[in-house]
């Protein structure tokens, strides 16, 4: 007598313990980690409400602006401290100066970073690893400890109480050489092999290959010197000695404060259209600077 010792068939399929201790992992990673996302969601807070609470104030009058405890709506939202920014004060003056100063740093930042990143990152010539640790030397050192002599500097050109010089002595800044180098120096360097077979020079390869394929870097450079420059407080109050020459955060800081207190209504509704062409600048290029970001500095 024979017995039969084959397993009969199931239907049922086993589970499969890899994937299944993978779905396990992931949810419990999911569970875990739900602290985290608290504690970004309190730092988004931290970071968003001074802007809530600027742009709120800005429609607010100064008896509420001044009032305790001080309230998150206005009670009665107005357009006095807009009205009064844009009638008494010569705002368009102001904006222009701004704007004048901001885009030609921030071109002449784009140029010449640019060239002098693609001369250190692909170009073989003697003392480049000198101008390399200048470059970084610079970068190390704190503006306000070359802040004297830069005016002195400024003075003596005759540059005082001008517009260049307003925006000459920024038109290179050490960061953006070292943003510049670091990503090009990822670019491949048989497009410039390439390039010369053909017979380009090197002007020609900078500004038909090598600028081309730098926007993300060219993005993030941009952007952050743009918003460094339209921020600027401090140079343009020690240079800027007339009225004609005065950018925003002067003027507002100038004219905002009184003899005896400070209108912060007027301080606030200049401090939201200060912060609109900043806003409007980063949404345009929000994603080449967050690639620019990711991408550059990690080489």
């Amino acid at each position: 007598m024979s017995v039969d010792t084959r397993r009969p068939p199931s239907s049922a399929k086993a589970p499969d313990p890899i994937k299944t201790s993978e779905s396990g992992m992931v949810g419990s990673s999911r569970n875990g980690h739900w602290w985290l996302y608290v504690i970004l969601a309190l730092a988004l807070v931290v970071v968003i409400a001074p802007f809530v609470w600027m742009v709120l104030g800005s429609f607010k009058g100064e008896g509420e602006l001044r009032q305790i405890p001080p309230t998150w709506w206005p009670e009665k939202a107005s357009l006095d401290n807009y009205t009064q920014l844009f009638s008494r004060l010569s705002f368009g003056t102001y904006f222009l100066n701004s704007t004048i100063v901001a885009v030609v740093v921030t071109a002449g930042n784009l140029l010449f970073c640019s060239m002098l990143g693609y001369a250190l990152a692909m170009l073989e010539f003697r003392g480049k690893k000198v101008i390399f640790a200048a470059v970084m030397t610079t970068l190390m050192i704190p503006g306000v400890v070359t802040f004297v002599p830069l005016f002195v500097l400024v003075a003596n050109v005759g540059l005082v109480d001008s517009l260049p010089g307003l925006f000459l002595p920024f038109l290179v800044a050490p960061f953006g050489v070292f943003l510049m180098r670091q990503f090009i120096l990822g670019l491949p360097k048989d497009l410039l092999d390439a390039g010369r077979v053909d017979g380009a020079g090197e002007l020609r390869i900078f500004r038909q290959i090598i600028l081309p394929l730098c926007g993300p870097a060219l993005a993030t450079l941009g952007i952050l010197t743009f918003l460094g420059s339209w921020n600027n407080f401090l140079w343009p109050l020690v240079v800027a000695q007339s009225e004609t020459h005065y950018t925003l955060p002067v003027a507002l800081a100038l004219y905002s404060t009184g003899q005896n207190s400070t209108n912060y209504g007027l301080l606030l509704a200049g401090a939201t259209v200060v912060i609109i062409p900043i806003l409007v600048v980063f949404l345009v290029f929000q994603r080449r600077f967050i690639e620019g970001i990711a991408t550059t500095g990690i080489k």
